[in-house]
C-alpha cells in the first residue's frame, strides 16, 4: 500500500535521479585498495598452486579449491572497481595533464586483470601487481606526494609502491 501511494505521488511530483560511486564527493581517494586486491590475488594463486602439488585432492580440498577460485575472481572484480573510479571520479583535466598516458595504463590494467581472473598463473597476478603499482605511483604524483617502493609484509613479499608521508609533528 505505501508503495503504492509513494508511486502515485513520485508520478506527479517526480524527483531528479542522482549517481556517482557513492553520490557524495568525498575526496577520499587511495590506490592500496586495488593493491592489497592484487597482492589478495597472487597469495590466492599461490594457495592454488598449493592445492595442485597434491596427488588427489579430498572433498575438502576441493571445497577449498572453489573457494579460493571464487575469491580470486572477487578480488579482479574489486581491483577493476577501485581503479575505475579513481580514474573516472579522481583524474580530471589537471591530472590528466600531469601523467600522460593514464588512459593507456588503466586500459592494460583492466586487461590484465581479466587475464588474472581467468587463469591460475602467478606471473600475470604479478604483471597486474607492477601496473597497479605505476598506477599507485602516478596517482601520488597528482597529490604532490613522493612515493617509494617496499617489500610488502604480507606472505606475498611483494615489492610495492607506497607513499612517502611525513609523520606529523
Amino acid at each position: 500500500m505505501l508503495h503504492k501511494l509513494l508511486t502515485a505521488f513520485d508520478r506527479q511530483h517526480p524527483l531528479p535521479t542522482v549517481s556517482a560511486h557513492c553520490d557524495i564527493p568525498c575526496k577520499i581517494y587511495d590506490p592500496i585498495s586495488a593493491q592489497l586486491s592484487v597482492l589478495t590475488m597472487i597469495r590466492l594463486c599461490d594457495l592454488i598452486d598449493e592445492l595442485a602439488t597434491k596427488p588427489a585432492l579430498t572433498i575438502q580440498d576441493q571445497a577449498q579449491l572453489a573457494r579460493l577460485v571464487a575469491q580470486k575472481e572477487q578480488h579482479g572484480i574489486e581491483l577493476k572497481q577501485q581503479v575505475t573510479v579513481i580514474w573516472g571520479d579522481y583524474f580530471k583535466q589537471p591530472q590528466f595533464d600531469q601523467v600522460a598516458g593514464v588512459h593507456d595504463l588503466v586500459h592494460r590494467i583492466m586487461l590484465q586483470a581479466s587475464k588474472t581472473k581467468q587463469h591460475v598463473v602467478r606471473a600475470h597476478a604479478l604483471e597486474l601487481l607492477e601496473l597497479v603499482n605505476q598506477f599507485a605511483e602516478a596517482f601520488w604524483l597528482t597529490k604532490g606526494v613522493k612515493t617509494f617502493r617496499a617489500q610488502c609484509p604480507y606472505p606475498t613479499e611483494q615489492i610495492v609502491a607506497y607513499p612517502a608521508l611525513s609523520p606529523q609533528s
